[in-house]
C-alpha cells in the first residue's frame, strides 16, 4: 500500500489531554445547537420548522433576483432560493413565519404572478410542511441519531470490548455534534439532508475508528514488555498513513461535490467535508484516548 508517511513516531497520547479540551469546547457547542434545534432557535429548514417549497418553472431561465424582488415585493421575507440550471426552475422555500403554512403558497405564486404572466410560469410541485410536522420531524431526527450511536455501542462491545465501544460511541457522538456546532456557528440552515449527513458521517467515523482498533488490539497481544500508551502510539503511527489517505481521497470526492455539484447538495458536500476531517481526528484523538483512560494497563484485545 501507498505510504505518504512512513516511519512516523508521533506521541499522540501525549497531547489527548490537549485534543481532549479542543473536543469538549466542540462538544459543548454541539450540544447547546441541539437545544436551539429542540427549541426551534436554530436555523432549521422547512422539514423542521414548518413551511412550504415550491418548485417554479419558467419558459426561460429567469435571474434569481428578479425572483427574490418579486418575494420582497410581495410581503414574503422569510425564504431562501435554489436555481436548478438548464431546467429554468427556481425552488422556493419559505419558512412558516406569521402565516398560516397553506396560506404560504397561494401568497408565493401570486407574489411571482404580479412580475410574470401565467402563461411564462407553470408550478411544477408545492409541498407544504406543519409545525407540528416539523417538531415531529425534529424529535424523529434525533432519536435516528441516538438509535445510530447506541447501535455503534453495541457493536464495538461485541467485536472489541466495551471500554472499545465507549471509545467509538464517545468519537462518534463528538463528530456529530462537531458538524452541527459549525453549521450552528456559521448559521448554515439544518434540515433532513443534513441530518442524512450526520448519520453518513458516523459511520465513515466508525470505519475509521475500527481500524485503528483492530490494530490496537493486535499490538496489546504481541507486545506484552511495553505500556498500554507506547502500543497504542505506536498502533496509531502504523495505520497513520493508511488513515490520511482514505481521509484525503474521500474529502476530494466530496469536494468535487461541494464544487460542482450545485446549490441543492451544496451543504450536505460541506457536512460530509467536515465530518471527514473531525472523523479523523476524533479516531486518532478521542477514541484511542478513552480507551487509554478507561483501562491503561487492564486494556486487552480479545482472542
Amino acid at each position: 500500500m501507498m505510504e505518504i508517511l512512513k516511519n512516523t513516531k508521533i506521541d499522540f497520547m501525549g497531547k489527548m489531554y490537549y485534543a481532549l479540551a479542543i473536543t469538549a469546547i466542540l462538544s459543548a457547542i454541539g450540544l447547546l445547537t441541539v437545544v436551539q434545534i429542540s427549541r426551534g432557535a436554530a436555523n432549521l429548514g422547512i422539514d423542521f420548522a414548518g413551511g412550504t417549497a415550491v418548485q417554479i418553472k419558467f419558459n426561460e431561465r429567469v435571474p434569481l433576483h428578479d425572483v427574490r424582488r418579486a418575494l420582497m415585493d410581495g410581503g414574503i421575507t422569510d425564504f431562501e432560493l435554489q436555481d436548478l440550471p438548464g431546467q429554468s426552475k427556481v425552488l422556493i422555500n419559505a419558512k412558516k413565519g406569521e402565516a398560516h403554512v397553506g396560506d404560504l403558497s397561494k401568497k408565493i405564486i401570486s407574489a411571482l404572478s404580479q412580475k410574470y404572466s401565467e402563461s411564462s410560469m407553470v408550478v411544477d410541485s408545492s409541498t407544504e410542511i406543519g409545525p407540528k410536522v416539523g417538531k415531529k420531524l425534529r424529535t424523529d431526527a434525533l432519536w435516528a441519531i441516538i438509535a445510530a450511536i447506541i447501535g455503534i455501542l453495541i457493536y464495538i462491545t461485541f467485536r472489541f470490548q466495551f471500554r472499545f465501544g465507549i471509545g467509538a460511541t464517545v468519537a462518534t457522538f463528538h463528530d456529530v455534534l462537531a458538524v452541527l456546532a459549525v453549521f450552528f456557528i456559521l448559521g448554515k440552515e439544518i434540515n433532513l439532508i443534513i441530518v442524512s449527513a450526520l448519520l453518513m458521517i458516523a459511520g465513515y467515523s466508525l470505519t475509521d475508528t475500527v481500524v485503528v482498533f483492530d490494530r490496537i488490539r493486535e499490538n496489546l497481544k504481541t507486545r506484552l514488555k511495553k505500556s498500554t500508551v507506547e502500543v497504542i502510539n505506536e498502533s496509531i503511527n502504523e495505520v497513520l498513513s493508511r488513515t490520511l489517505i482514505t481521509s484525503l481521497t474521500t474529502f476530494f470526492s466530496a469536494a468535487a461535490l461541494f464544487v460542482f455539484g450545485g446549490e441543492v447538495i451544496h451543504d450536505f458536500a460541506f457536512a460530509i467535508m467536515m465530518g471527514i476531517i473531525v472523523g479523523t481526528y476524533s479516531s486518532i484523538f478521542v477514541a484511542s484516548p478513552v480507551v487509554l483512560l478507561l483501562g491503561k494497563d487492564k486494556v486487552i484485545g480479545k482472542k
